[in-house]
């Protein structure tokens, strides 16, 4: 995986680019976007009428190739979002996720729920650009910024009203990588060495977060009973793709998820 993440990052320097050269920031500001209010991720992630997961639209990944090609935004993300999701997650990385940035553009469209960026951000123009999309929160990679990098762009993305997830892996990263500007740390559970997964990253990293940052663990989840877990060790939110968009139908896979979890708690 660390070579894939250097294949992505030097291929987002080069879109990046391109984006810059077909739209200028100017340009970007002027999106109907641009000025709207963002919704608050806390408020929906600690909202007790929601599931507290961030339910993705994800077509592909690197490690699994085509997860799901058949279906659209717009129905995905509705669909999740009836099912009681707390915010929306959409890859928008074409080379290695087939995503696309009218993804969110229209997921924005349909849905009265905080939108999530899922990309590899690398420069300040692309948190500008979230903006400009709809997105209500940006996603920053500790293992592939420095500190300094974590903080500038986190303080543009506060200043434009943007909330900051910040996805760290283990503990290193976690520690170098801090500051008040976050919002929400996230524990990705896929080992970037070798791509296998486990929920006891979660686990081991979840004491080591200060109490002001919400808490969310991701990847690795595909049973109800490792949420209630999860919850009781005290995360806030969970990011779940892969096991619903595998499904014909994502939102009632997530639908039925969700209602398995509510027999569990009661």
């Amino acid at each position: 995986m660390a070579n894939i993440l250097d294949r992505i990052v030097a291929r987002k320097k080069v879109e990046v680019q391109a984006a810059k050269n077909k739209n200028s920031y100017t340009k970007l500001e002027e999106s109907d976007y641009f000025g709207r209010p963002t919704y608050s991720f806390r408020e929906f992630l600690l909202d007790p009428l929601r599931s507290g997961i961030i339910a993705e639209f994800k077509r592909k990944s690197p490690s699994k190739g085509i997860i799901n090609d058949q279906v659209k935004v717009k129905n995905v993300t509705q669909a999740y979002a009836a099912a009681g999701a707390s915010a929306l997650s959409v890859l928008t990385d074409s080379t290695f996720f087939m995503g696309k940035k009218s993804d969110l553009i229209q997921a924005r469209k349909a849905n009265q729920v905080p939108v999530l960026r899922k990309d590899f951000m690398i420069d300040e123009y692309q948190i500008i650009e979230a903006k400009a999309l709809g997105a209500d929160i940006i996603l920053l990679i500790a293992a592939i910024l420095s500190p300094q990098e974590i903080k500038t762009m986190a303080s543009l993305a506060k200043s434009l009203g943007l909330n900051v997830l910040l996805e760290v892996h283990n503990l290193e990263e976690l520690e170098r990588s801090l500051n008040p500007q976050l919002d929400v740390i996230g524990v990705n559970n896929r080992n970037l060495a070798d791509f296998t997964v486990s929920v006891d990253t979660s686990f081991n990293l979840i004491k080591s977060i200060p109490k002001e940052f919400l808490k969310i663990s991701e990847s690795a989840i595909s049973n109800p009973e490792t949420i209630l877990r999860l919850k009781e060790a005290g995360f806030n939110g969970f990011l779940i793709g892969e096991n619903f968009m595998k499904e014909t139908d994502p939102g009632q896979a997530m639908q039925e998820f969700v209602a398995e979890i509510k027999k569990l708690t009661f």
